[in-house]
């Protein structure tokens, strides 16, 4: 072999190098749930998209012809798609999801109530009122979650006419950021907030009638569905211990609602946070009678399909807002949409809500 064409192998091989230890440096966070600091606990939400580097990495090792480079450079992507479709990832019970699943009725009231939830962060009530309605009206969404929710959003919406599409409605609005509401086709019952948070994050029981739109009436059946509004805090600067802290009261949250028997519950809106944070993980693992929660998005394969920035930043997209249920809450029809005046995407899903709490 020339000098040069080992000159070409070396540089080959520090190609490969360079591209691999960030890989496998990120590879160490994700794989080890320790409390990372603030810089780590960001770039981990970028996890998905390290399959790329790793990828190429691995071309690159096959066509320099190198065991320990190439075996390197395999192992790092085995882990990648790993946790891309982990086998850990909560699932809805099976028997529920199956396609055969009655659906209740007023005659026959066993079975799920469907559901279709939307959540939205509207970054300080600047996003689109009219594009929320269309979205609303367009998908027959029963369940509005909104976050950093103001009163400007809340009269342009009301012009808009989402009231009449859903009448009940919990909000509070602020100008600071920390400001939520919920809008509703169903009757809606606040239950409190969850303490000690910057934001805010109002809990509440749904009422979903069987057979329709109305209230429940006496002695007809209908699903009961515990909801939390979630907006936790970002994980920036000093303020990633609030973000542990707002997740944990979340999990407290959950768990507490399943010792009371409540089984069928929904989290739904901005956690800033990703199925590659072992703080999200620990959350979703706390569900009703030690099962994992059921995120969603995570759960229908949709791990690149990212929920900010939406605004044009030169950031690879990640999936920070979530709808999260309970096991026996199946979920289909996943999707997320753009609105204007907003850098989160909204996030829709249809729910399939057991008769009964």
């Amino acid at each position: 072999m020339t000098a040069s064409a080992r000159r070409a192998q070396t540089l080959w091989r520090l190609l490969v190098i360079c591209i691999l230890l960030p890989v496998a440096a990120m590879s160490m966070f994700r794989a080890i749930p320790a409390e990372w600091p603030t810089q780590v606990v960001q770039l981990l939400s970028f996890t998905p998209w390290l399959v790329i580097p790793a990828a190429v990495a691995l071309v690159l090792a096959l066509l320099g012809r190198r065991f320990l480079v190439t075996a390197a450079a395999a192992l790092l992507l085995g882990a990648q798609l790993f946790w891309l479709w982990a086998p850990d990832a909560g699932q809805a019970d099976a028997a529920r999801s199956a396609a055969g699943q009655a659906t209740a009725s007023p005659s026959d009231p066993g079975g799920n109530v469907p559901l279709t939830v939307m959540t939205i962060n509207s970054r300080f009530g600047r996003a689109d009122a009219a594009g929320i309605v269309r979205l609303v009206r367009d998908n027959r969404v029963e369940l509005l979650a909104i976050q950093e929710y103001t009163q400007a959003l809340e009269d342009r919406l009301a012009a808009e006419g989402l009231g009449s599409l859903l009448p009940h409605r919990i909000s509070s609005p602020a100008k600071n950021g920390s400001g939520s509401a919920t809008y509703s086709r169903h009757p809606l019952e606040a239950m409190g907030l969850i303490p000690d948070t910057p934001f805010q994050m109002p809990t509440f029981r749904l009422t979903v009638p069987v057979g329709g739109a109305g209230s429940a009436g006496a002695g007809k059946a209908a699903a009961t569905l515990e909801v939390t509004n979630v907006h936790t805090l970002p994980p920036v600067d000093v303020r990633v211990g609030q973000w542990r802290s707002d997740l944990e009261a979340l999990g407290r949250l959950v768990a507490r609602n399943g010792a009371d028997g409540q089984e069928n519950q929904l989290l739904l809106g901005d956690f800033n946070a990703t199925y590659d944070h072992s703080e999200f993980r620990r959350l979703l693992d706390g569900g009703p009678g030690g099962r994992k929660l059921v995120d969603a998005g995570t759960a229908s394969g949709a791990r690149f399909t990212p929920t900010w920035p939406m605004d044009g930043q030169a950031l690879p997209g990640i999936t920070i807002d979530h709808v999260i249920t309970s096991p026996r809450i199946p979920a289909s029809g996943y999707a997320v949409h753009r609105v204007p005046g907003t850098d989160h995407a909204a996030v829709i899903a249809t729910l399939a809500v057991p008769v009964g709490g």
